[in-house]
């Protein structure tokens, strides 16, 4: 799987025209079945960030962690996996809860079922937003490509996966993803799809 992530020409605290943005949507993590709610992503690059939005519906909410680092997929939340090297072995995992709570850490995975997470690590000017409207949640990251070991160019492809974990009013809880993993494991970093740097479309 692919997305074709374009260039924007935007200040840290510009808004993003997200509605000219191509979206991506979100699957049944095991079987790629539709979900039971609407999950879209979007991702543009600037000079200075990967931007990131996530428009959910959204009827209800399970959300009460507030602390930075918390188990937010323990409840309601986004996520975002990204492997700047490509091998599957050390990426970053960044997830939001609709409270806007984070939780930042870099992974270190030898592919045989051995996950280290270290949550010691803060995305250097990290920022982000979550904006509850009825019926609907829309989560906003920016991540500075500090945070990278390079910043990407026009034809950079890094891998990635999005995922959403929703509980529904029932409190069953569901597992959805961009790039279908086969299982209830968003580690399965073989699994994840490309992020493709790309020019601006005008």
């Amino acid at each position: 799987m692919q997305y074709v992530c374009r260039y924007i020409d935007a200040k840290p605290e510009e808004a993003i025209p997200w509605a000219r943005v191509d979206a991506a949507s979100l699957k049944d993590v095991v079987t790629g079945g539709v979900p039971r709610q609407r999950t879209e992503a979007k991702a543009v690059w600037t000079k200075d960030a990967l931007r990131i939005r996530f428009e959910c519906e959204d009827d209800f909410i399970s959300a009460a962690m507030t602390k930075r680092d918390d188990p937010l997929y323990d409840e309601d939340v986004v996520e975002v996996f990204i492997d700047e090297e490509g091998t599957g072995k050390r990426y970053m995992e960044l997830e939001i809860n609709p409270l806007n709570t984070v939780f930042d850490a870099r992974i270190a995975n030898d592919l045989e079922g051995n996950i280290q997470v270290d949550t010691s690590w803060d995305a250097e000017g990290l920022h982000t937003a979550a904006v509850r409207e009825a019926g609907k949640t829309t989560y906003e990251i920016s991540i500075p490509f500090e945070n990278f070991e390079k910043r990407p160019d026009i034809g950079t492809t890094w891998r990635w996966n999005l995922y959403r974990i929703d509980a529904d009013p029932s409190g069953r809880r569901h597992f959805w993803a961009w790039s279908p993993t086969g299982a209830v494991d968003f580690h399965r970093s073989g699994r994840f799809g490309a992020l493709v740097f790309a020019a601006s479309d005008r």
